[in-house]
């Protein structure tokens, strides 16, 4: 199983397909396509899949950008990739995307790809029902990861802290080989890991983050550079996105096959996931930018998630949110 590290330290899509997307094809000019690559990041997470189908399936050459799409097994290297000006663009949270931000990186998320709803897990061992439960109890995590964030905030809702509860610091992919080796009593963890992590007999999932709306969103993050200099190919690139989503939707079996086969995991095992990822329709992109005092916008989520940032020691000052988020890409697709 490949293994997709979402740390906090330090582009492109993500779609499983779900509400209608009506799709624009567009700048598919011989010009683009056969200008300068754009380098775009992805790795093991359910939603970036199905960047794999738009390559393979021609669709970043229809819409008239020439792309090397890069693979990372470690989702931190593709995080340090874009900042450091290695990558073009990256399939990034944006916890990350924020961390990023904190030490220095000029980044801006043009495409909210998703947000999980359910496929980040705390899962906890036999005997214990509920996260008040964990009182005590020692919980395997990464980190400064969005499961990290995911797993604070579960605790808040029980009147908990992370005082009150142990925890091991562990990659992903070794804590839950650790829960399952009955080393931790939990394990907070995203798909496709969380499948792992259920082989203990007696686990279950006590939280997810289906519970906590807007926790946490996925991106298209580009440089600043990029979006000032390259804004064709930009546009090009989330053009690409929703006729990829109309492109699964359609040919749904073919597609899961694709990305199963880049998850490295069965095609039950991917479609046990589609629930767990919401794909954001275009309106749904423009309500996320528009700023608000809910969950359901990014400003909102970026403040709390700020908070998180230095509160962890992951940032001494919180983030500059000025251009961070730039909806005129999304806005211009028809």
């Amino acid at each position: 199983m490949i293994s997709r590290s979402r740390r906090l330290m330090t582009a492109l899509l993500c779609a499983l397909s779900l509400a209608g997307v009506t799709a624009l094809s567009a700048c598919s000019d011989s010009t683009a396509a056969s200008g300068t690559k754009v380098t775009i990041g992805y790795s093991a997470w359910p939603g970036w899949f199905p960047w794999a189908v738009a390559q393979e399936k021609g669709l970043f050459e229809k819409n008239g950008v020439n792309v090397d799409l890069k693979w990372f097994d470690s989702y931190t290297e593709s995080i340090n990739a874009l900042s450091s000006g290695a990558i073009d663009a990256n399939s990034q949270t944006l916890n990350d995307t924020l961390a990023s931000v904190s030490g220095g990186a000029k980044l801006s998320v043009v495409l909210v790809n998703d947000n999980s709803t359910g496929n980040d897990k705390i899962i906890a061992r036999q005997g214990i029902t509920g996260v008040a439960d964990l009182k005590g109890k020692k919980i395997a995590v990464e980190q400064g990861t969005v499961d990290h964030y995911l797993l604070l905030l579960a605790l808040q809702e029980a009147k908990l802290t992370e005082k009150d509860v142990e925890i091991v610091p562990l990659l992903t992919d070794a804590a839950a080989a650790a829960f399952v080796g009955e080393q931790v009593d939990a394990v907070a963890a995203f798909a496709p890991f969380t499948s792992k992590a259920l082989e203990r007999p007696g686990s279950r999932a006590i939280a997810t983050s289906a519970e906590f709306p807007g926790a946490i969103p996925d991106h298209l993050v580009v440089s600043e550079q990029m979006s000032k200099e390259r804004k064709k190919e930009v546009q090009a690139l989330v053009n690409t996105w929703f006729e990829t989503i109309d492109w699964i939707k359609q040919n749904r079996e073919e597609a899961v096959k694709i990305m199963a086969k880049r998850g490295a995991v069965s095609i039950d095992e991917y479609k046990s996931y589609d629930a767990g990822t919401t794909i954001f329709t275009k309106q749904q992109n423009l309500d996320a930018f528009t700023p608000g005092v809910t969950p359901a916008h990014l400003n909102f989520q970026a403040g709390k998630i700020a908070d998180f940032i230095v509160s962890n020691g992951l940032a001494q000052s919180r983030p500059n949110f000025d251009g961070l988020f730039d909806d005129q890409y999304v806005k211009a697709v028809k």
